[in-house]
Parts: C-alpha cells; structure tokens; sequence
C-alpha cells in the first residue's frame, strides 16, 4: 500500500510548471505523429446503441441540488438509459470539418481536445443487453464485447468487497492512455488523467442525480486485476476509476472462467510513441496489490479540509431559490457546452456566483471521502467583475456556505501570471 509519499512528491515536483520551465522547453508537436482521439478494435463487431437520444429533461440545476439516492430497492438502467449515460458523458456532441480534416467535440472536456480517456462498460444481464465486459466506441456509438458473461465479481473482489459495486448492476471503467495526452503535455499527463477524468464524471454523476439512479466513484481497487478483466497493456493505458451506477437485490454469479489474455487487435495510435517512465511509476506507487489493502485503504477515508474561523469580511451565499432555477434541461446544457468552453465577456451577479459554488461544491459520492458533504480540497478565488461583491481574493467556507474576503484589489494581472501569461485567467 501506498504509505510512502515521496513518489506523489517526487513526480508533483518534476513536473509541475514553472516560468523557467515552460520557456525553455524545447518540446514541439509533431503533427505528423499526432495520435488518434479513439481506441478502435478492428476486428470486434460493434453492437450499435440506440441514437434517438432526447436530451434529458431534467433541469440541470435541479439535478446538481438532488441528494444521491440511498434509498433501498433496485434501480436497473436499461439499455436506452445506458446509452444516454455514456453519450452525455463522453460521447461525440458535435463534428466540425476543416480542410485539414474533422474536428470532435465531446460531452465533456478535455486538456489539449486530446480526450485520452477510454470507458468501459462491465455488466450483468440488463433490458437490451446481455451480460459482458464491453468497450465503448465512441466513433460508431457503439459497445464493442470484450469478454461474454457476467464479470462483475472480479470487480467487488478487487475492489474489497465495496458495497456500492457489489450491488451495481451496471460498472462504468474509465482507463487514461498515457501517449494520447503525453504527445502535448509529456509527463505531466498522469496529472491530467485526474482533470480529464474528473469531467467526465462531473457530467456522468449529475445524469445519475437527474435520474434519481445510484451511483458511486470508486478509486480503491487491486489495479493489476482490473486491468487484466480489460486486457489492457499497462505500459500505454490504465484504469484510473470505476462508477458504479444501479442497485440490484441479488449476488452476481461467479465468474464464467478465468480472467485469460485477449491479445485483441486496436489500432497504433500513431506510427510511433515517446515514453515517459514518471508516468508509470507515479500509477505503480498509487496502485493497491491486494483487496485487503483497497479495503483499508477505503476505511481511513480522506478527512475534510481544515475550514478555520474567518478572520475577514464574510459574504453568505445567496443561491437562486427553486422558482429561480433556468429551465435547460441537463442534456440541453452539456449539449450547448460541449467541450469547448467559451465564456461572455461580461460581470456576472452575486446571486450567479453563489449558485454556482453551491451546486458544484454539494460533495461526490465517492469512497476515498469521509463524507460526501464537504469536499477535498479547500477553494479560493480571485474575483474580478461580480456585482454586489468587491474585487478580491476569497476562500470559500463549505461548512458555513460563506466567502471570506482575504484581500480586496484587482488582481487580474496576478491571475494572468498564475495561468502562464495566458489571457483566459486575467
């Protein structure tokens, strides 16, 4: 088990940014040897999901504010839902062609619009699909099966005995390739393998909300069992998360065999790749060997970030009421976003601002939380143009739902040096 830090210190220090740094990289992009946005499996049939997907009508900030269900009772998504789930979170929203080629837009975002992460899809008997290990295709929208049969047991075993996965009937995989992403952003990818996955899971959990449908991050599982169920080369891609979506009554049926090599055909992202080995070391330090220890791992939990006394001027948050909540249905909302954000040049209220902090800081159902209620980390914020609240530095107060003011100014050319000189921050 992962007791030691100096691997997550060694691998932050060596490739976080600095000015220096950045300047005197001589890294360039090789367009030539760009690789592929997709995993494809040539020889795998594809067994096409339904397309007549209606965004769901759901409003969006309705579904942010729902608690995660916890009730008792079963919740199984069928094959239809299961499609709208996989679309809105990581499928192709948009096709843009440009002379040099076609441009993909995804539900979620992506550092570089680079999207090197992978979903897979392990379930038991489902309305419209039978039980099997699949990959989702995101090119045809399709599952390609991997492995026939009802899997599901290999993953509440690495996981420890999870309760969430051992009633899922249904376990979304989300994997990084190391050489999508390292192509741009070299060794630092195993960072975006946090960032690029986190907002895919931002879109997936409040689909689930909308639906009032269970579901759970999982991040504490023996990773070489995970990875062997996918057949997966360790040196270019690994499973960095599992969601666990649904509640069944029933055990799954063991295993239908041996967890044996596929030695299925993909196709070479590129004609050649650049390795980086802090990658692979930081993922084998913060890998679990065994499921006692994925176990212990889970029960110590991550405790909330400290949230001291405020000191300065403080401002309650005054979220829109229910009657106040804009009407877009969540699918309409990540259908209009997209993967390419672009932003109005224009201040925004108090009222906006205080919305937004409290929907996206309600806490994730996830098991390396103590409690879902406060989060991991601790949130400041350079404000710049918000109506009825001073220019400044803040740090937000989740428990008492308040900004603390740590210093008025104007700080944009601050956040413009912060973001490396690019204008998006200032």
């Amino acid at each position: 088990m992962n007791h030691d830090l100096d691997a997550a210190w060694a691998y932050h220090n060596g490739t976080k940014h600095s000015y220096e740094r950045v300047r005197n990289d001589r890294h360039f992009l090789d367009w030539a040897n760009q690789p592929l946005p997709f995993k494809i499996y040539p020889k795998l049939e594809p067994l096409p999901l339904p397309r007549d997907l209606p965004p769901l009508e759901i409003p969006a900030l309705d579904a942010l504010a729902r608690p995660m269900v916890e009730a008792s009772g079963e919740a199984v998504p069928d094959l239809a839902l299961l499609s709208q789930l996989l679309y809105f979170s990581a499928g192709i929203t948009k096709r843009v062609k440009y002379p040099g080629g076609e441009i993909y837009f995804r539900a979620a975002a992506c550092t570089g619009a680079l999207y090197e992460i992978e979903v897979y899809v392990v379930c038991g008997e489902l309305p419209g699909l039978a039980a099997g290990v699949y990959h989702f295709d995101v090119t045809e929208f399709a599952l390609r099966r991997l492995r026939a049969g009802d899997f599901r047991q290999v993953l509440i075993d690495s996981s420890g005995q999870e309760s969430s996965v051992a009633q899922a009937p249904v376990l979304l995989l989300c994997s990084g390739t190391y050489w999508r992403n390292a192509w741009k952003y070299q060794a630092r990818t195993y960072r975006h393998f946090g960032w690029d996955n986190g907002t895919i899971l931002a879109n997936l959990l409040t689909m689930c909300s909308g639906r009032q449908l269970p579901a759970r991050v999982v991040c504490g599982f023996v990773d070489e069992e995970v990875n062997r169920l996918l057949d997966l080369d360790t040196r270019r891609e690994v499973v960095f998360s599992l969601v666990s979506i649904g509640r069944t009554a029933g055990s799954p049926p063991s295993p239908p065999g041996e967890i044996t090599p596929l030695h299925l055909e993909t196709v070479p992202l590129s004609k050649s790749e650049v390795d980086y080995p802090e990658m692979w070391e930081m993922h084998a330090a913060s890998s679990l060997p065994s499921a006692g220890e994925a176990a212990d791992w889970r029960n110590q939990g991550a405790p909330p970030a400290d949230s001291p006394a405020p000191s300065g001027q403080t401002y309650a948050l005054r979220p829109h009421g229910p009657g106040q909540m804009p009407p877009d249905s969540i699918g309409r909302v990540i259908q209009r976003r997209g993967s390419s954000r672009k932003f109005a040049q224009k201040p925004i209220t108090f009222t906006q601002l205080s919305t937004l902090l409290d929907r996206a800081t309600r806490g994730v159902p996830a098991d390396f939380l103590e409690t879902p209620d406060l989060p991991l980390n601790s949130l400041y914020l350079i404000v710049n143009a918000v109506d009825d609240l001073p220019a400044g530095a803040y740090v937000f107060h989740p428990d008492r739902r308040e900004l603390e003011c740590l210093k008025e100014g104007n700080f944009r050319s601050d956040a413009y040096r912060l973001g490396l000189e690019q204008e998006l921050p200032a």
